[in-house]
């Protein structure tokens, strides 16, 4: 029987890979541990939407190796001749590095992670559900389609199988989660068309009291998606919508497929079938050229709709991505941090 410790880097994507992991380990007899220096095996569940993400990715290996090596360090008992723990490295790192990393003894690709596998729930209010794994927009400040490849969506009868196991073990909430879940298309399936509002509606006639789902992109929120949100007081009214910048140039720069305008009337739209709905949004500021005025036109955008809660990043270049490659990072981080504190007072503050 292994001693196993597991780390998650990352979105609620690699944590619910991490549920699964966990249960593979498990269901062979070994013990899962809360520290990695009691752990023979560490797996680290990595991710990469920043470079700052990856280093701590490499941090966490070079600390472990620089542990065994010191007898005594950190004031823990010098290890045993042959103590040395295996290190496995998962998740979205691993398909995009072209080198042996030292330090780990093993890379397994994310896709190896069987959806056969019945996870073990970290959370045990909200059960937290893949439908779907990948993307296929090429945002162009986004390594996802690289780490985590093109698109690939769960047939709808996998989908509800584990909904009702999750209800039997007496969970009454789930979060459908994806890349972006509202391109959920499987393949041909006797259950329904194979669209994102057709599951939605299955799971949401459900025993359940709240149905919710991330991350959605606002050029796939289709009016059939908000009837059915709004046909269903289960699911949330809470909308997780990312705009990311509210001026077209920039918006343009980073393939997104909307304008301000289109944005500001979906919302309009979704507010007018749906009483009561509220919306969080992500927001990248000082992207490549992001002068005053754009960013200005991103404050105008939280001065008309008044989030719940805005995750604002400041942008970074990420290396294998097309801004990275295409655009001079030419916004300096004192103007980013700037602009982060006025969007974070507009929103956050304002919205608590």
């Amino acid at each position: 029987m292994a001693k196993i410790y597991i780390k998650t880097f990352g979105c609620v994507q690699n944590e619910a890979d991490s549920e699964r992991i966990k249960a593979y380990y498990w269901e062979k007899g070994d013990r899962l541990v809360d520290d990695w220096k009691e752990a023979d095996i560490v797996v680290i569940n990595s991710c990469v939407i920043r470079e700052s993400a990856e280093n701590r990715v490499y941090g966490l290996i070079d600390k472990i190796r620089k542990y065994e090596k010191i007898p005594g360090s950190f004031g823990v008992p010098p290890l045993k001749k042959g103590g040395l723990k295996k290190i496995i490295l998962t998740g979205c790192l691993v398909p995009i590095i072209k080198r042996k990393i030292a330090g780990v003894d093993e890379m397994l690709p994310i896709k190896n992670i069987s959806f056969d596998i019945e996870p073990l729930r970290n959370n045990k209010k909200a059960a937290m559900i893949p439908i779907s794994s990948g993307c296929d927009n090429y945002c162009s400040y986004c390594i996802v389609p690289y780490s985590r490849g093109r698109e690939i969506s769960r047939k709808t009868e996998e989908i509800l199988i584990e909904v009702d196991k999750a209800i039997e073990k007496g969970f009454k909430e789930v979060v459908l989660i994806g890349q972006n879940v509202n391109s959920y298309s499987p393949s041909k399936s006797p259950f329904d068309k194979g669209d994102f509002p057709s599951l939605l509606e299955m799971v949401a006639l459900k025993k359940l009291e709240k149905v919710s789902f991330i991350s959605s992109n606002p050029w796939d929120f289709s009016d059939e998606l908000i009837d059915v949100i709004a046909k269903y007081e289960n699911i949330d009214r809470l909308i997780h919508l990312p705009f990311q910048s509210g001026d077209d140039e920039i918006l343009k720069k980073m393939n997104r497929h909307y304008t301000q305008k289109d944005y500001l009337k979906l919302v309009a739209k979704i507010k007018k079938k749906i009483p009561g709905v509220r919306f969080s949004t992500d927001i990248i500021v000082g992207f490549p050229g992001e002068d005053e005025a754009a960013f200005q036109n991103t404050v105008s955008v939280c001065k008309k709709i008044i989030f719940d809660i805005a995750y604002i990043n400041k942008y970074s270049p990420r290396r294998g991505t097309v801004s990275a490659k295409l655009y001079k990072d030419d916004v300096p981080m004192a103007e980013k941090k700037r602009r982060w504190v006025i969007l974070n007072e507009l929103v956050n503050k304002k919205s608590k």
